[in-house]
């Protein structure tokens, strides 16, 4: 059961957990560098953020127990995985990414048990119905498609190399640094409790429309006329946004979420959110935000009822040097069922030094 090491490309087929997807950045990961080994399963941990499979091999004749990170329960279940796919003693192959500092830690990338990849993603049959409004489940993957093939590498505002894909590479590659953003990222070390995600604390908006690809979307309008809420799997986050005329509060009372008030402009649904809490990283690179953090999205349900247009306009003079705004499309997924789960701290710490 030696481990062998190689730079060779994974079949795309056997992935489990593209980078774009991902919660955790690739920071402290050797990315470039593929481990190869076998083994016996110890612990299949089924908990959100991440699912982790901890595999027994040998390394110079010792046993050695390897800590695997794969995606989270809501991304996995919709490719066939459960909680019984692996159970403690099932003998399994491995390909992982392996940390940097030598640790026996990875991203998962293929695992197979008994010959078999269990790796498969379950299609989604096309949607047929149509919304009438924002009400409803939504998702910014075609329902009907697979996995959509990573980006190709996005350059950055600062002109250092291109970044191929992820949570962070989207920001990365999209917001220009104040003086203050950049030393509070270059001192940032996200293998260290100062990630606000070891403790299970979530990322706020923008984030979950940022990440819709992955984490499922579902807008309540049962109150509207008081309030609109929108959940997300992303963190099991669920936003108020107040639609009674109401302003935002003191500056002194602040979030996680932030404080959204919104109103129709028309047929679109415009949200102002102020007075988030202060965050370490909210954009995995690092880079908080706080009393100055805005963020202004305006939701359109599109002619045919199969989709809506979204887009979110960031800014914060603290930390940011320019706004940024975004747009998409999240499609109609009436037929998807909302798959959230708490986060476990256990879980979510597993990575750090």
């Amino acid at each position: 059961m030696n481990i062998i090491r190689n730079t060779a490309a994974i079949a795309a087929a056997l992935i489990i957990a593209p980078p774009v997807l991902a919660h955790h950045s690739e920071a402290g990961m050797d990315m470039e560098s593929v481990i190869v080994f076998e083994g016996t399963v110890k612990e299949f941990a089924w908990r959100n953020p991440h699912v982790y499979v901890i595999v027994e091999t040998e390394q110079s004749g010792e046993p050695v127990e390897w800590e695997l990170q794969m995606g989270p329960t809501n991304i996995l279940s919709r490719r066939g995985w459960s909680r019984d796919s692996l159970l403690p003693s099932d003998p399994v192959a491995v390909r992982a990414n392996p940390m940097e500092d030598g640790r026996p830690y990875g991203i998962l990338r293929s695992i197979d048990k008994e010959g078999f990849a269990l790796a498969g993603f379950t299609q989604a049959p096309a949607v047929t119905s149509r919304a009438t409004s924002l009400a409803g489940k939504w998702t910014a993957q075609r329902p009907e498609s697979g996995p959509a093939p990573a980006p190709a590498p996005a350059p950055r505002p600062d002109g250092a190399p291109p970044c191929t894909s992820g949570f962070d590479c989207f920001f990365l590659a999209n917001l220009v640094l104040t003086d203050a953003g950049k030393a509070a990222a270059e001192s940032y070390d996200p293998l260290s409790a100062d990630n606000p995600e070891a403790t299970c604390v979530g990322r706020p908006t923008p984030s979950a429309l940022v990440s819709a690809r992955g984490y499922l979307l579902e807008f309540d309008l049962s109150d509207a006329q008081e309030k609109i809420l929108i959940r997300s799997e992303w963190f099991s986050e669920e936003r108020t946004i107040w639609m009674d005329g109401r302003t935002h509060p003191d500056a002194s009372e602040t979030l996680v979420t932030g404080h959204s008030i919104g109103h129709w402009e028309g047929d679109t649904l415009v949200i102002d959110t102020r007075n988030f809490d202060d965050h370490r990283s909210p954009y995995q690179i690092g880079v908080p935000s706080g009393s100055q953090k805005h963020v202004v999205e305006r939701y359109r349900l599109n002619d045919d009822g199969t989709s809506m247009q979204a887009e979110f306009m960031l800014e914060d003079s603290e930390f940011l040097a320019e706004s940024f705004t975004n747009r998409k499309n999240l499609y109609f997924a009436p037929h998807m069922e909302m798959l959230t789960g708490a986060c476990d701290v256990k879980n979510a710490s597993r990575w750090l030094n």
